[in-house]
């Protein structure tokens, strides 16, 4: 299929925005260097999907560039490629040019949603989960509680056997049949707590990004966290005034919102020497924080100077001299390669080394490792039929032979557990993190709990 028909316009003057009417539009360094070549094509997952050039990287830089020509207008049309991409970033990996993909989509999403608000229900929903319930611990807290309690009670037990769950859309039953258990978040077990202090000598002071939804969801992954840093001589200190770090908000293109989280973000760990962050859209985020300031020079530096802070933990680890455990786990494991790891922040090979030099661990490659999953953030709930497909595509991946999934993203967790109760499989999916906590765990008690995971 043809791009949408472009309207015939003369090209804008220098310095003009075309038809992206408003602020921080998309950027012409970032596109400049596409020539077309369609070497993104193979990388891109709707691409291979629905094989249509709107749904290919060159194809959407050409639609963006198009507005910003005034050749085509911020309309529906524009809109639906834009929001079909997945964010995934892999063909800024295929590019030779290294072209900018996944910011110009970012962008191109903030112009089209002060064009084109969402309306009802989507604008309902929209608004209280981005707005009312992320960016607020206590409140995420609380929902945490009703769901602990849902889980508890036997609720969740009779609305499954009762079947009155069925009423929710097929892919929210899939999400709810693989919901972790709720545990205790880790920002309110050690509030009273100024520094966990390190098992031994201390060698560094770090921060930790407790996130939102991995804080309620996955508090088991940032205790992980916190158990591993202090084995390696970390005194950890986790700010209680952070907030939510806004990926889901850029990626849903409330840049504005993405901004008042992010100075939050600067502020509340301004002091730290550095942020170490276990989810990988997380920290791809808070490395481009400087992004959302382009027009605001003054918090652009303090941006720069924060995001140069940031560090995922398997990086962090393999870069500081961790210490290889000494227990084995014996489990044959495969490594997912969440896509704002791989491609957004170039981390490949340190969460593999975690990996294989845990004695008792075996490692199969998984083909296409770096392909996504269909996660990407919450593309899985606002695009469920396109996240179901690249979902398909990704477990035909999964060798057979393993008994572990590990990855470092909590999105990409959650989806590739569905993907193995979907298809029959039988793997545990897990964090990079846990397998080198419950070594440690293993080697100090023989207590290494490998059941714990989801």
């Amino acid at each position: 299929m043809s791009l949408p028909e472009l309207e015939k316009k003369p090209a804008c003057s220098a310095g003009s925005l075309g038809n992206y009417l408003w602020s921080d539009p998309p950027k012409e360094h970032k596109w400049a260097d596409c020539v077309h070549c369609g070497l993104c094509l193979e990388a891109c997952p709707t691409y291979e999907q629905l094989g249509q050039e709107q749904h290919s990287p060159r194809g959407r830089v050409h639609l963006i560039k198009s507005v910003a020509e005034g050749k085509l207008k911020v309309n529906e049309v524009f809109a639906e490629p834009v929001f079909q991409c997945l964010d995934c970033r892999a063909c800024t990996t295929a590019c030779p040019a290294s072209v900018d993909v996944g910011g110009l989509i970012e962008e191109a999403r903030g112009q089209v949603r002060q064009a084109i608000p969402l309306k009802g229900l989507k604008a309902w929903t929209s608004k209280f989960f981005l707005e009312g319930l992320f960016p607020h611990h206590g409140r995420l807290s609380a929902a945490g509680s009703l769901l602990k309690f849902y889980q508890k009670s036997g609720m969740q037990k009779m609305v499954r056997k009762t079947g009155m769950i069925n009423i929710m859309p097929n892919h929210l039953v899939d999400m709810e049949s693989i919901m972790p258990e709720i545990k205790t978040p880790v920002r309110k077990k050690y509030k009273q707590e100024k520094v966990i202090k390190a098992k031994g000598e201390t060698k560094r002071v770090v921060s930790i990004l407790s996130g939102c939804i991995m804080d309620i969801m996955f508090s088991d992954i940032n205790e992980s966290t916190i158990n591993v840093l202090t084995r390696n001589g970390n005194d950890v200190t986790i700010p209680q005034n952070q907030t939510c770090c806004g990926a889901l908000h850029v990626h849903a293109g409330d840049r504005e919102m993405g901004r008042k989280l992010a100075k939050q973000n600067i502020e509340a760990f301004k002091n730290s020497e550095k942020v170490i962050v276990n989810a990988a859209g997380c920290g791809c985020m808070m490395k481009e924080y400087p992004e959302l300031f382009s027009d605001d020079p003054q918090w652009q530096e303090k941006a720069k100077a924060f995001s140069a802070k940031v560090e995922d933990i398997s990086k962090f680890l393999y870069d500081t001299g961790y210490e290889i455990p000494k227990a084995e786990l014996k489990t044959r494991i495969t490594y997912h390669d969440a896509c704002h790891l791989a491609h957004g922040q170039g981390i490949r090979n340190e969460p593999r080394e975690l990996l294989i030099h845990i004695p008792g661990v075996e490692m199969i490659q998984m083909p296409n490792s770096d392909r996504c999953c269909g996660s990407a953030g919450i593309y899985n709930l606002t695009n469920p039929e396109m996240a179901g497909a690249v979902l398909e595509s990704k477990m035909a991946n999964v060798p057979e032979n393993v008994e572990m999934i590990s990855m470092g993203n909590p999105g990409c967790m959650l989806q590739m557990a569905a993907g193995v109760q979907k298809y029959g499989r039988s793997q545990k999916v897990v964090h990079t993190v846990q397998l080198l906590d419950w070594a440690y765990q293993k080697e100090e008690d023989g207590s290494g709990d490998q059941d714990g995971a989801n």
